[in-house]
């Protein structure tokens, strides 16, 4: 077994709850937010919804948690500080290596944006592809992988975590569960709105036991 998480008993990871960006209609535009930073995307009314709803769905695990991380960005912020009202926990710690991937340049820029305003990246990025393109001033894929195994070799016991869905696919091809291709075939976000996601210590060693449950969401 890879040494990263071998100190978890449980791993359960939490997308935060429908963001001004998620709701946001997609129109054919060059841009799908501007005016804000990635970090401060705020929680839609239906987002704090499906944050309480992940939280009473959390409350009847047993055993608790040990240990609760959360990235620091607002939506995934505010998603735990309403779920976390219907548990009992320790303190919450904020860590950046689980906060969502680094754009760069590329920040707020559709898919249609960036062949237009960045023609020479957009043909890197076909060329590269999308698991190991690396925007100026951003981040890929590994890299957030990097810092993701950091973090999971300081786990221990039974942990929860509130973060963003490439930290949960990550998270997955780390352990084993997916490959690079399988991830680079993927054509849209696979993860959704305040699903829940879990591993379990098992013989050899972590076992996913649930992906993308949404099923507290009615």
């Amino acid at each position: 077994m890879d040494a990263t998480g071998a100190g978890l008993e449980s791993l359960t990871m939490v997308r935060h709850g429908q963001s001004t960006v998620n709701a946001a209609p997609y129109t054919g535009a060059e841009e799908f937010i501007t005016g804000t930073r990635d970090a401060d995307v705020p929680l839609t009314e239906l987002g704090a919804a499906q944050a309480a709803a992940a939280g009473r769905r959390l409350a009847g695990f047993d055993p608790g948690f040990d240990l609760v991380l959360c990235s620091p960005y607002l939506r995934a912020r505010e998603t735990a500080r309403i779920a976390l009202v219907f548990l009992s926990t320790p303190p919450v710690h904020f860590d950046e290596r689980i906060r969502d991937r680094e754009p760069g340049v590329l920040f707020g820029l559709t898919r249609i944006g960036i062949q237009r305003r960045y023609p020479d990246e957009f043909r890197e990025m076909q060329r590269s592809g999308g698991f190991y393109h690396r925007p100026p001033g951003g981040e890929s894929w590994p890299d957030v992988a990097l810092r993701l195994r950091a973090v999971l070799r300081e786990m221990h016991g039974h942990v929860l975590v509130f973060t963003h869905d490439i930290a949960i696919v990550l998270t997955r091809y780390i352990f084993g569960d997916l490959s690079e291709a399988e991830i680079s075939a993927q054509t849209s976000a696979q993860v959704r709105n305040a699903s829940i996601t879990r591993w379990e210590r098992g013989d050899s060693g972590m076992r996913l036991t649930s992906y993308n449950d949404t099923s507290h969401l009615g």
